[in-house]
């Protein structure tokens, strides 16, 4: 017979209560993704970090531009990158580009950055996820947001190697992408 201790007991509730108070505190910059291999990811948008990658990520998202979208490079203990609609690292969206906001965020695990070319302002809709904390990417790339829960759902993401350069053979998608207010 499963027992529980009157603590742990009186824990649980505070920890879903916790979740779901995360979760609504700032319901217009929180995005949730679910991914093929089940996981749910909530990203806290950060507009006061970054605010014009928050905006061009929020159109994205509500035009359902992430929908199928692929992770298509992704490096063991380094990061996931996904925001390619062609799969291959090159592809963008038909917005413009925008120009970086380097801000003093460090890029430790969870923190989300937007991908870009050499041109630090040429950032458009690829974003990656990192999955160990990376300070050498500190003032080199924008962060503009955080996973808030469903980290392990990015561990599992489907890896390629690093003779490779991360990429990933039949790779894991993004099954949708919403905007939490819009649930």
């Amino acid at each position: 017979m499963f027992t529980i201790s009157r603590r742990a007991a009186l824990a649980i509730p505070l920890l879903f209560a916790g979740a779901a108070w995360a979760a609504s505190e700032d319901a217009d910059n929180t995005v949730v993704m679910t991914l093929k291999n089940g996981g749910k990811v909530v990203i806290r948008l950060r507009p006061d970090w970054a605010p014009k990658h928050v905006e061009q990520i929020e159109t994205l998202v509500k035009r359902g531009f992430y929908d199928g979208i692929v992770f298509h490079r992704v490096i063991p203990g380094f990061m996931a990158q996904t925001g390619d609609p062609t799969g291959t690292g090159g592809g963008r969206s038909d917005l413009p580009n925008i120009d970086a906001e380097f801000n003093d965020t460090p890029f430790k695990r969870g923190i989300v950055g937007m991908a870009r070319s050499g041109d630090p302002n040429s950032a458009n809709s690829q974003f990656f996820i990192v999955t160990k904390d990376s300070r050498f990417l500190d003032g080199q790339y924008t962060a503009f947001g955080e996973v808030v829960s469903g980290m392990d759902a990015v561990d599992k993401i489907k890896a390629g190697t690093q003779a490779n350069n991360g990429a990933v053979a039949n790779p894991d998608k993004i099954v949708s992408m919403k905007m939490a207010a819009a649930k």
